[in-house]
């Protein structure tokens, strides 16, 4: 078949001029992105900044103030309930989203989603340990919290898990739109629910929405876009992907500019037999038109190809030949170059004509001659001629070298009685024996399924010696078979492979199963691959996927974790911290939320958390001896001590509206004496020095849970 001809002339892009199918993230998506950076660049200036901090705190205090006005007891209950059910519901719909994703099997998409997650946590842990910020001033705050303000943890993860899960599995277009409005609803009505409870600067809240909007569209629509991961939920391999829209147009004008050819229509073909790409059907403008076929390869079909190679090498072993693709461009030129030397070794397969470009390192089409009128062989009446082509063609590639890999009834089509071989994409340039034999054996197969084995086998020792045929059917068994192939002969009521062996001469079973270093050490890394991905996942969720719910340990003074801990418990007239750190001694870390705040002292010898220090409204002192206090304006109890098997100790001071609480815990052989430190190492800070500080910095009142603001 003659080249059809150009019907313009080709033309070449410019440098810089972008591709015909580019990969944007998109306007909305940049200007999430744009508006993230501009407040993280704000948040860092104001902090730095007393007189910016003091104004962005008025104005948030201002605006909490209004809504504060409008509080009444129905209306808090619905807040609170709101409030308290999303910080609730968090870890339900990481749990769902991913196990939805893992059931529709979008592995990519599953990737994304998790490397969001690390590096939501670790952004926002490093921007709320830069930061610092406490809780409103001015205000009542009379809703549930934790940790630092900024940026907003909760709605900072509920927005992130809503708007991922959109992306993960809402189909494009009109779905995911009315998807993102809904979110924007909820995401709405929790974040009001936060400023009303005044949990939350308005600031934060923005913050927060800002980070869970535009890292996971970022990241979904640059390495999961829509014309390459499609979220369907069609029937059919996720192999094929959508040539409508976009795409269409891309090839269409790809196809123009490189190879001169105007594409009338695209119209996928031969998708049943099809896995490793997605086949076409281009109608060309000529006089008259014509076809020609395409094979559309993506970046997605090279990492699937490199999977499934990595899968077969941990299962199997090394099968001589299972070495993956390392890129889009490669895979296509390969193929490319396979047709012309099958073409040299006169085998009947299609004509290359031309490699087309859609996205650099993305997507490339290789356009081909169509055998138009063709049927697939497992359709065709199969007579002696066109089983003589079939072994003569087997014959062929073994005097040339090479092995096609991938016998199947789909990749054979019959036209006026000419067998003609398709898609050799993984072909092999001087194969290992066991695949040329895998080679022969699919084939005689493939023929005896539309005829008998007797009749295949006979017209087969015209090319094949005795031998070689028993040699193939010792190597063809199980996975060396394609899949469809396979379905063919489980359809079939005759045992062909049995019939065949029965008529070549006896030879063992060929193994398939290869021992290596290599496949011993790729199964273990993908083991320890997992269980590390598992454990950092649920690290990751355990953490509520915002890394602030842990703070630094308050050291004495009106830093800003001492002022967060005054907002924890607003009715406690003293304040646990720490005033210095012995030797042998390090500050752990704090964990603050409202109605308590535990922070914790490790030792080298005592070990970690060996001793715990909680603040709380109240505490049970029943069953404690009182003892001497040496905090003054506080009464001392302790619990009786154990020292076997190792030393453990309670003790507790109240004052008025507080009780501090210390936990020892020593690892089992560390000696009580290494309590004594603890003395002078925890101190109780006036709550009236945060009050003052507070005024005279912010100009505000501190205010807490309960209690009017301290004026």
């Amino acid at each position: 078949m003659a080249s059809p001809p150009p019907a313009v002339r080709r033309t070449r892009r410019p440098t810089g001029a972008p591709p015909p199918l580019p990969r944007p993230i998109g306007l909305s998506a940049t200007a999430w992105l744009t508006l993230a950076a501009l407040l993280v660049s704000a948040a860092f200036l104001v902090a730095e900044r007393t007189p910016w901090l003091r104004a962005v705190d008025q104005a948030s205090t201002w605006l909490l103030r209004q809504l504060a006005a409008v509080r009444t007891p129905w209306l808090t209950g619905v807040a609170n309930w709101i409030n308290t059910n999303g910080v609730t519901w968090h870890p339900v719909i990481g749990v769902v989203v991913v196990l939805l994703i893992i059931v529709f099997r979008r592995w990519r998409h599953l990737l994304v989603l998790t490397l969001c997650v690390f590096f939501v946590e670790i952004v926002s842990g490093v921007i709320s340990d830069a930061l610092s910020r406490p809780r409103p001033y001015g205000v009542p705050i009379i809703g549930r919290w934790i940790g630092y303000s900024a940026p907003s943890p909760a709605v900072l993860t509920a927005t992130f898990l809503l708007v991922a899960g959109v992306y993960c599995l809402v189909v494009p277009g009109r779905p995911r739109s009315v998807a993102k409005a809904v979110v924007a609803v909820v995401v709405a009505v929790f974040c009001l629910s936060r400023l009303y409870l005044a949990v939350d600067h308005p600031d934060d809240v923005l913050f927060g929405v800002a980070l869970g909007v535009a890292i996971p569209a970022a990241a979904f629509r640059f390495f999961t876009p829509d014309e390459v991961f499609p979220v369907v939920y069609r029937r059919g391999r996720t192999a094929h992907v959508d040539v409508t829209g976009t795409r269409s147009m891309a090839i269409r004008q790809a196809v123009h500019d490189q190879l001169g050819l105007t594409v009338l229509d695209i119209t996928p073909v031969g998708l049943e037999s099809s896995a490793g790409s997605t086949p076409l059907r281009l109608t060309i403008q000529g006089d008259p038109d014509e076809y020609l076929f395409g094979k559309l390869y993506t970046r997605g079909h090279v990492r699937a190809d490199r999977w499934y190679k990595l899968w077969r090498t941990i299962l199997y072993g090394s099968l001589e030949d299972e070495h993956p693709f390392h890129s889009v461009r490669q895979l296509t030129q390969y193929e490319d170059y396979v047709l012309r030397l099958l073409r040299d070794a006169g085998v009947r397969s299609a004509a290359p004509y031309g490699i087309v470009e859609i996205t650099p390192e993305r997507e490339y089409l290789l356009v081909t001659e169509f055998f138009a009128g063709a049927v697939e062989l497992g359709h065709a009446d199969v007579d002696d001629g066109l089983i003589d082509q079939g072994l003569l063609l087997i014959r062929k590639l073994w005097d040339a070298g090479l092995a096609h890999r991938d016998i199947k009834p789909g990749n054979l089509m019959v036209r006026d009685s000419e067998l003609l071989l398709i898609d050799a994409g993984f072909a092999q340039v001087r194969p290992s024996p066991w695949r040329q034999a895998v080679d022969l054996g699919n084939m005689m197969l493939v023929l005896a399924v539309r005829t008998d084995a007797e009749r295949v086998y006979r017209r087969a020792l015209e090319y094949f010696t005795p031998d070689e045929l028993a040699e193939a059917f010792a190597a063809t068994r199980g996975v060396a078979s394609p899949t469809q192939l396979r379905t063919f002969l489980k359809r079939d009521p005759r045992d062909l492979l049995a019939e065949f062996r029965a008529q070549a001469p006896p030879r063992r079973p060929i193994v398939l199963q290869r021992w290596g270093a290599r496949r011993v050490i790729v199964a273990a890394a993908m083991l320890g691959a997992a269980l590390l991905a598992v454990d950092l996942a649920v690290d990751a969720f355990q953490n509520g996927t915002a890394a602030n719910a842990l703070t630094t340990v308050p050291f004495c003074g009106t830093s800003h974790d001492m002022i967060l801990s005054a907002q924890a418990v607003p009715s406690s007239a003293m304040l646990p911290c720490v005033a210095a750190r012995p030797s042998g001694w390090t500050a752990g870390a704090a964990k603050i939320t409202n109605g308590r705040s535990v922070f914790w002292l490790d030792s080298d010898q005592a070990g970690p958390r060996a001793v715990t220090v909680t603040l709380t409204a109240t505490c049970d002192t029943a069953g404690a001896v009182r003892i001497p206090s040496d905090h003054a304006g506080a009464e001392r109890f302790e619990r009786p001590l154990t020292l076997q098997p190792r030393f453990t100790l309670t003790r507790m001071y109240t004052f008025p509206g507080g009780c501090v609480t210390y936990q020892f815990s020593f690892v089992p052989g560390a000696a009580p004496l290494l309590a004594i430190p603890v003395d002078t190492a925890v101190a109780f800070e006036p709550r009236s020095a945060l009050v003052g500080h507070v005024r005279q910095t912010e100009g505000l009142a501190l205010c807490g849970r309960g209690a009017a603001c301290s004026r």
